[in-house]
């Protein structure tokens, strides 16, 4: 195992900002962290980078204990969400300067620069001042100073933070890429879920300090731990309920569950493209309040008479209007019992 983290406790005071975290990283896995402002995630980056000392626990690479090792000698890489960029230097001289550090020869250097450069889509960006360069440049510059000293464990703080969505969304597949060309082993945290599910082999999902859950990202989409987990990756329609058998009794009155699902007061998760429109007055009777176009569908805000509101998906020309009246059924196949 590159990275692990053994009961690892930062405390701030009187809070455990991380409290007793264990965690693996593979060798060129690509693991993202994320979690709400406050939830330890940057915390976490840092006290690997060995910018934050513990309180207690361990941090290894390699197997090797990161106690006694200065931030400057533990052979990690980190990009900080504004990038830290040089002014004074060109493009070249801030990719450069890891290897400068290392004594790297000046051959070696350009070799390595028009590389790095090549890789992350700037070949003839070498001469041009930062100050000049566009926010995505920017980041692949970042990128590309972080990854010439060959770091074993490349380390990315919020990466995309600062750029819009549309150039996020393009940028991230292109980082998949080249990450898993180069066997990049990199630890992310982010707080976008989009980004990470995007980007990671694997997700952890912290909250208050500890992992909530860690899977793949098909796995902690699909299944998420907790409530917690559920209404951190954007899902609304979670509630109480009490299963038993094949049904679970929930404010919007008896829903089928899938079979082999927990028994007993447990958290209930209906994802949007489970709560069917049907006709009035078939189904839960639910008044249309507000609708959102997403694009590819609608997303139709209910609310039922006492119970909380449901949210669901439904094409653009099966949409009701905002005031209509409309029947809910619910598809077993988009039940999730949690935990």
């Amino acid at each position: 195992m590159l990275l692990s983290l053994r009961a690892a406790t930062v405390r701030f005071g009187e809070r455990d900002v991380l409290d007793a975290v264990d965690l693996d990283v593979a060798e060129h896995e690509v693991v993202c962290v994320l979690g709400p402002s406050g939830s330890g995630k940057s915390t976490l980056l840092r006290s690997v980078a060995g910018l934050q000392p513990l309180h207690s626990g361990r941090v290894l690479l390699d197997g090797r204990d990161q106690a006694a090792v200065p931030a400057h000698r533990r052979g990690v890489g980190l990009m900080f969400q504004d990038h830290q960029l040089f002014p004074q230097r060109d493009v070249a001289g801030n990719v450069a300067f890891g290897l400068r550090m290392r004594g790297a020869s000046k051959a070696e250097q350009f070799a390595q620069v028009s590389e790095l450069l090549d890789l992350v889509g700037l070949p003839d960006a070498g001469s041009r001042p930062v100050a000049a360069l566009s926010g995505g440049e920017q980041q692949r510059v970042a990128l590309a100073r972080a990854l010439a000293p060959r770091p074993r464990l490349l380390m990315l703080d919020e990466p995309l933070g600062q750029l819009d969505r549309s150039l996020r969304e393009r940028l991230v597949v292109e980082l998949r890429e080249l990450f898993h060309r180069l066997g990049t082993t990199v630890l992310a945290v982010t707080h976008d879920q989009g980004e990470a599910f995007a980007l990671a082999d694997r997700v952890v999902v912290m909250r208050d300090g500890r992992i909530a859950q860690s899977g793949s990202p098909l796995e902690v989409w699909q299944r998420p731990a907790d409530p917690f987990v559920a209404r951190f990756l954007g899902f609304d329609n979670v509630v109480t309920a009490t299963v038993v058998g094949l049904a679970a009794v929930t404010p919007w009155g008896k829903l089928p569950v899938p079979e082999g699902a927990p028994q007993g007061r447990r958290g209930l998760l209906v994802r949007p493209a489970g709560v069917r429109l049907v006709p009035a007055p078939g189904g839960l009777p639910c008044t249309v309040t507000a609708r959102t176009f997403k694009g590819t569908h609608v997303t139709v805000r209910l609310q039922p008479e006492d119970a909380p509101p449901l949210e669901a998906a439904c094409a653009l020309r099966d949409a009701p209007e905002v005031g209509d009246v409309v029947g809910v059924d619910f598809d077993v196949a988009d039940v999730v019992v949690l935990g």
